[in-house]
């Protein structure tokens, strides 16, 4: 009989199928992890970001991207709502105003800098002013995409929303599987 026909002792096969038992929990455990630090899952709640986002929706949030940049007009974030008094809940709304940015609301229309924003994405009319107010350095203003039913920097006690705030980009719509997509941040060129 050859040596490799012959089994290994019962109490070393019993050693080998624990370390393969540890071996797959930490690794389970490790990807369960990375995945949470880089997504997170998000609920939309309410109407503020009709006609583009709806109550009821599933998004997944990127957490990475705005490690190796900045958030840019036109990204939809995910944030605690610190500013809006609400430490607690999560926001989600869309980035309008960056750092150094005027920010001018009227005629229905935002200013960026004294300049018409032309948002190519629909968004119900406003029938509000702001400003003209200056986003402090590493604060950014936010606003619903439904601006009149939209608790927003436009209404906030203090305008501006803490770079530290920011969890990360709405990257994934997945549920209801009839508006799965990729959200994309619209260009304002043109």
């Amino acid at each position: 009989m050859a040596s490799e026909d012959v089994a290994p002792p019962p109490q070393k096969q019993r050693r080998s199928i624990v370390r393969e038992l540890v071996e797959t929990a930490v690794l389970t455990v490790a990807i369960f992890l990375l995945v949470r630090v880089a997504v997170q899952n998000f609920k939309v709640e309410g109407d503020s970001m009709l006609p583009n986002m709806h109550n009821g929706e599933y998004i997944l949030v990127n957490k990475v991207d705005y490690y190796f940049e900045s958030p840019s007009r036109g990204d939809i974030i995910v944030f605690k709502a610190v500013p809006a008094g609400q430490p607690y809940r999560d926001f989600i709304k869309r980035v309008i105003g960056l750092p150094g940015d005027v920010v001018k609301v009227r005629n229905q229309t935002v200013y960026i800098n004294g300049h018409l924003l032309h948002e190519p994405y629909h968004h119900f009319p406003i029938n509000y002013t702001f400003g003209p107010e200056r986003v402090p350095k590493d604060d950014y203003f936010v606003l619903g995409d439904h601006r009149n039913d939209s608790y927003d920097s436009s209404k906030w006690p203090t305008p501006w929303l803490p770079r530290s705030d920011i969890i990360g980009k709405a990257w994934i719509a997945y549920w209801p599987l009839d508006d799965a997509r990729l959200i994309e941040a619209p260009s304002y060129k043109g």
